[in-house]
């Protein structure tokens, strides 16, 4: 099966911008949106690591309650060109884009160990 995805990948490569033949069970990212739907006030912390998955840094502030932060940067690579006219000997140019973006996500535990605030910022450049 891992054979006949590799040659599909490989055919269609021209035309995906991008082919995982990895395990398709993988770890989903984490997202400003997925922390505003699923992160709520009162969740217990094994609840934060099933939805977030394990944090950075863990701190603790003068009362011994946790603070979590979650950092991730992902980068994007965006291909242009001009490439159909080299299958027929025409002169074919590219252009490439990248970007970064960075999400930091805050959580705040009580004394219990359940959340009691959750923050995030992101940022491209």
């Amino acid at each position: 099966m891992k054979k006949v995805l590799l040659a599909i990948c490989l055919a269609t490569t021209p035309l995906l911008t991008a082919c995982n033949t990895a395990d398709p069970i993988r770890e989903e990212q984490i997202t400003v949106a997925k922390a505003q739907r699923e992160i709520k006030i009162g969740m217990t912390s094994a609840e934060v690591v099933e939805v977030l998955g394990s944090p950075n840094m863990v701190t603790t502030d003068d009362k011994r309650r946790e603070t979590w932060v979650y950092d991730r940067v992902s980068s994007n690579v965006s291909k242009s060109s001009a490439g159909a006219w080299l299958l027929i000997g025409g002169v074919g140019s590219s252009q490439q884009t990248r970007n970064q973006r960075m999400l930091t996500i805050i959580v705040k535990f009580d004394e219990n160990s359940r959340v009691r605030d959750f923050a995030y910022r992101t940022s491209t450049f």
